[in-house]
């Protein structure tokens, strides 16, 4: 019984993670897994977010060293599932963006909410051309791995998307996403990379209904 227990875990590791399954072959896969069901079991007999912890625990896995790339297309992997999952939510609104941008001064201190699907990776290897190359049963292009590479994941619909973008888009999303402020975010995406352009970002995220809410906070009045 713990041994049917233990497969079923490790498919359920090979549907999530099926393009890193792909790096290494089945029984490399199936090996790695099976030390990561034994380490940490799922925490709830509801599985569909099992693996997780999967892309640290492949960065910590001494016989995947020689392939750096791999826990990050994990973490584009498990990225994909979550915002399967993720729950629905209506973009914001045109009447409280319009108001919004009809003031910069309380734009600039406001927070961005984003689709709870929403995610970022951020890679020094070309992780999102290696994922893409995997997408299509006719030969794998190949792919200039020691290249960075940065995406966006996010559901659209039924759909999953996983949008390349540039460093200074990844940097304000991701800052954002973590709470900082909108001005504080586009000046660190302005100093990582010259070709940042606030509004591309902003027209792609829109445009992908990204947006749920724009918390502005105005500043207290004077005395």
């Amino acid at each position: 019984y713990r041994n049917n227990v233990v497969s079923s875990l490790i498919d359920a590791l090979a549907d999530t993670f099926a393009v890193t399954q792909r790096l290494v072959g089945d029984e490399f896969f199936r090996a790695m897994a099976s030390v990561f069901v034994r380490q940490q079991p799922p925490a709830s007999p509801i599985l569909v977010h099992y693996g997780a912890a999967f892309p640290a625990f492949v960065a910590g896995f001494a016989p995947a060293a020689l392939l750096p790339y791999l826990p990050d297309v994990a973490r584009l992997e498990f990225a994909r599932l979550r915002a399967l999952h993720a729950s629905e939510a209506e973009p914001v609104s045109e009447a409280a963006l319009t108001q919004a941008l009809a003031d910069p001064h309380a734009l600039a201190r406001s927070h961005l909410v984003w689709h709870p699907s929403l995610a970022v990776i951020e890679s020094p290897h070309a992780v999102v051309s290696l994922w893409a190359a995997h997408q299509t049963a006719e030969d794998i292009v190949p792919v200039e791995i020691d290249c960075a590479e940065q995406a966006i994941v996010l559901r659209e619909g039924l759909d999953v998307l996983v949008i390349p973008v540039g460093r200074g888009t990844a940097c304000f999303t991701a800052r954002t996403l973590a709470g900082e402020t909108f001005s504080a975010a586009a000046e660190a995406a302005t100093a990582i990379d010259a070709s940042f352009d606030l509004g591309t970002t902003l027209s792609l995220l829109l445009q992908r209904r990204a947006l749920i809410e724009l918390r502005v906070h105005t500043a207290p009045a004077s005395s």
